[in-house]
């Protein structure tokens, strides 16, 4: 009998000790580290951006910022789905650079393992880095693979070729804004919903700029406002996009188009019946590849009520917090020196 009390009194004590680790754990953000600083000189606190990842408090109680001061970090970073509320920012966009050369067919690798940097953590935030995957023009080589929810990229670059940027995650919702994003094929390409503000998108090759997969049932895919396309001098022939799977969804809103854009516009990757089920729409767009009347008859020139519908705050607060992307565009960093 008095073994089995003593088990019994052994047993709630840990069950007690176990409750207040939980309940410090909880309770008292402040034991763990929420600030961390990479430098490639060794004045930081990593070297390697994966380390300070690894690092991290997994579901934090407070946003995790880290400091990624200028260098060439060529290393292939993954930020889990359980790293939640971190911010990555660079020093400087020209100078913060995150660079690897995988791509799909490199061994067993395919697109979506090529990825540079893989973004999976909810309620991200990026802002004055490049993102570079360096493979050259070997296929499909992915600089950004993200899935993350709620994810916001600011002041970033995005460099490749073939599928540069992999908007994954059928319900995710991401934010680019004032972003330059260079690519050759579908090199925007995923089922997320995406809103380009004010970005920069160059065309590398005569191919498309995107491949929307929108899941059925959603909303919106694509959506470009105020951007501007560009090309390289040898650049003659460029579609707007192109579905990659048949609910794709993707507008341009008030987008200067250079004259490399096809008059047609769209492509239906080969299938007419994909005319039937994808959206693709414009809204006063400029420049001399802005062709409305010889536009593919299967688009759509939006009207001003029509296009009212693409604003940021209704495409990003379908959800009770919507609200965030607007938060967290608020949101400024003093760069630890």
């Amino acid at each position: 009998m008095y073994r089995f009390f003593l088990r019994i009194t052994i047993l709630l004590c840990l069950i007690n000790i176990c409750a207040v680790v939980a309940s410090a754990q909880t309770a008292n953000p402040h034991q763990y580290k929420y600030k961390f600083t990479v430098a490639k000189d060794g004045s930081g606190d990593f070297k390697y951006i994966q380390d300070a990842i690894d690092a991290m408090r997994v579901y934090p109680l407070m946003p995790i910022v880290l400091y990624i001061k200028n260098g060439v970090y060529n290393e292939k970073i993954e930020l889990p789905a359980t790293n939640t509320d971190v911010r990555f920012v660079g020093e400087s966009v020209d100078s913060t650079i995150i660079t690897f050369n995988d791509y799909s067919g490199r061994g067993k690798l395919t697109t979506f393992t090529s990825f540079t940097a893989k973004i999976s953590g909810n309620r991200f935030l990026a802002e004055n880095i490049t993102f570079v995957n360096a493979a050259g023009p070997v296929g499909q080589a992915v600089a950004l693979y993200v899935d993350a929810d709620r994810a916001v990229f600011r002041n970033c670059r995005f460099l490749g070729h073939q599928d540069t940027i992999f908007t994954g995650g059928e319900q995710s919702r991401q934010l680019f804004v004032d972003c330059y994003i260079e690519g050759t094929t579908d090199f925007i390409f995923g089922p997320a919903t995406a809103y380009f503000r004010n970005c920069r998108i160059h065309c590398k090759a005569n191919s498309f700029i995107t491949a929307a997969s929108t899941t059925k049932g959603n909303a919106y895919g694509y959506v470009f406002a105020d951007c501007k396309v560009t090309a390289d001098s040898s650049v003659t022939a460029v579609s707007l996009g192109r579905p990659w799977r048949g609910d794709a969804k993707t507008v341009f809103l008030r987008c200067e188009l250079p004259a490399c854009i096809k008059a047609a516009g769209w492509d239906n990757w080969g299938n007419p019946q994909n005319e039937q089920t994808v959206y693709y729409g414009e809204y006063k767009n400029t420049g001399k590849g802005n062709q409305p009347a010889k536009r593919v008859s299967w688009s759509h020139q939006l009207t001003a009520r029509e296009a009212a519908a693409y604003t940021e705050a209704l495409v990003f607060t379908k959800s009770a917090d919507g609200k965030w992307f607007e938060d967290i565009q608020q949101e400024n960093f003093t760069f630890a020196k």
